[in-house]
């Protein structure tokens, strides 16, 4: 499935790294930054959850919510979280029904092997549940300074 602007983010109720059941509709009334990412403790995603972390005020005083889902299970989430002091949610999505309702689980190549993946993608959803912006050539070391500035565009 392929999201564009202007449609209605797909719901779900994935486990978080403490094990807890979250649903996007808790988050209702609030700006969602929605980030997927390959795998914990990678160099680019955890270059990208480092940039999400060091601006993580910034973004929160926007009113921004923010959740990173990958298919790794809720301990290897847990680890990754505490390793790096990330103070958001982490969700996993090991039947990647999620991934493959945002369109996000397809078809990668890396050093020649193509195989089955996330695509790196961020959605910014808003407050009532539309995607307002999807970045989809993330830069990893500066994907906060990426979603500010899309963040300026949406107002």
């Amino acid at each position: 499935m392929l999201l564009n602007i202007g449609d209605k983010a797909p719901g779900f109720t994935l486990n978080d790294h403490d094990g807890n059941s979250v649903s996007l509709s808790t988050f209702s009334g609030k700006k969602i930054i929605l980030y997927f990412y390959p795998k914990d403790d990678t160099p680019g995603c955890t270059a990208e959850a480092c940039s999400l972390r060091d601006n993580y005020s910034a973004l929160n005083e926007k009113g921004c919510i923010i959740i990173g889902i990958s298919i790794d299970d809720i301990v290897s989430h847990k680890k990754f979280s505490q390793k790096y002091s990330l103070p958001f949610l982490l969700l996993s999505d090991a039947s990647k029904d999620v991934c493959k309702a945002y369109g996000v689980w397809g078809k990668k190549k890396f050093m020649g092997r193509e195989y089955e993946g996330i695509l790196r993608t961020t959605f910014i959803i808003s407050e009532n549940g539309f995607i307002e912006s999807i970045i989809s050539k993330v830069d990893t070391k500066n994907h906060a300074l990426q979603i500010v500035k899309e963040l300026e565009i949406i107002k």
